[in-house]
């Protein structure tokens, strides 16, 4: 079963293992439409260096400017960014806080609807929303606005490549891009017809009048998972979306340890399950089935005397490293941890279940420092 399960992903579940979707081939503008760029930030003094001086020094031909809403950040980030701002120049920077959330808001989205409406009134074509741990290319902006323009799409988004510096980023983080790909198979996001959309919050380039259309943020305010919220939002309405990997977009936030990743993972991965405890079941039983079974069938059958168990694990197990080559080989880390998957996947397992714990606690899930228990809000994004 777990075989045939690897034989099915590896040729029918979209080619997610590829890494070669990238933005797409593209033709500059005849006049470069103006943008507006918005940032929510909360307590993030800690990376601003590293990525605001990258979204003012966008080499962009046409108009822009960028609203970074400081929700109630106690590190100084406003501040801090202004000073950015005086100091390297570049596009113009306004710094405003949003206020407390109101109820069955989430607090990152208030703040990205604050800086909406604040960026709505300067008219512009195309809204960028990015992370401020995000650090942009030179021609980041150019290249999303002309592939954007080109391919008739009213969101384009790339999947930030994120920090792999630490022994346990190494371990997880390629993993976290892989399993994300797999659930959402980046080719079909763009295929016309096909119902699955998704989106990476830390770079989503968006049409002003298809943000109107599909009402974000007021449609998706209870999303945790905004950017997938987003995405199908946009596509509900008859907005067409693409995804794809970054080059030259990325994010600057360090997960030295285990923990930090951990946190990372859990306070959402219950959201991506509805709060259901039926998919919670089936979701722990699907990731051992096609992650834990072929090493488990290696190491029983190898004991038992059993070849044949032996040759199907390891079978399995050898489609299952092959997919993860690719994703590997974009995030330059040595192959040797193809391998090493299932154990990757079963502390992916441990986080989720430690996600729907934290949620029965009362905790939910978590956006710095904000916590978001309501049963409500699951079935609002669902």
């Amino acid at each position: 079963m777990s075989l045939a399960a690897w034989l099915w992903l590896l040729l029918f579940q979209g080619w997610f293992w590829r890494t070669d979707v990238r933005l797409p081939a593209s033709r500059e503008p005849d006049g470069w439409p103006d943008v507006c760029v918005v940032v929510p930030a909360r307590d993030e003094a800690a990376v601003l260096p590293a990525s605001l001086p990258s979204l003012l020094a966008q080499d962009y031909p046409g108009r822009a400017e960028v609203f970074l809403v400081d929700d109630g950040s106690t590190d100084g980030t406003g501040d801090l960014a202004r000073e950015l701002a005086r100091r390297r120049g570049g596009l113009p920077l306004t710094v405003v806080p949003p206020g407390e959330p109101p109820a069955g808001w989430t607090g990152k989205l208030w703040a990205v609807r604050h800086g909406m409406e604040l960026a709505l009134a300067r008219d512009p074509e195309y809204l960028l929303l990015t992370d401020a741990d995000i650090a942009h290319a030179p021609d980041s902006l150019r290249r999303l606005v002309a592939a954007a323009g080109t391919g008739g799409f009213d969101l384009v988004s790339q999947m930030a490549r994120l920090r792999v510096e630490s022994r346990w980023e190494r371990l997880v983080v390629p993993a976290f891009v892989y399993f994300f790909a797999q659930l959402y198979p980046f080719r079909r996001i763009s295929r016309p017809g096909s119902r699955t959309a998704a989106a990476a919050g830390g770079c989503v380039l968006l049409r002003a009048d298809a943000a109107a259309r599909a009402r974000i943020p007021d449609a998706v305010r209870h999303a945790v998972i905004d950017d997938v919220a987003v995405a199908r939002a946009v596509k509900r309405s008859g907005g067409r979306v693409w995804l794809g990997l970054a080059d030259g977009v990325d994010s600057v936030r360090p997960y030295p340890r285990l923990g930090d990743l951990w946190r990372m993972v859990s306070r959402s991965a219950y959201a991506q399950l509805r709060h259901s405890p039926l998919l919670l079941a089936g979701t722990v039983a699907g990731l051992a089935l096609v992650y834990l079974v072929p090493p488990a069938a290696v190491a029983v059958g190898a004991a038992a005397g059993s070849p044949p168990c032996v040759l199907l694990g390891a079978a399995a197990w050898l489609v299952m490293a092959g997919t993860y080559v690719p994703i590997l080989r974009y995030y330059r880390q040595p192959l040797w941890l193809a391998p090493l998957l299932p154990v990757t996947a079963f502390l992916y397992l441990l986080m989720t279940v430690d996600s729907a714990v934290q949620h029965r606690r009362g905790r939910g899930a978590a956006w710095k420092g904000r916590t978001y228990a309501r049963p409500e809000a699951a079935a609002e994004e669902a």
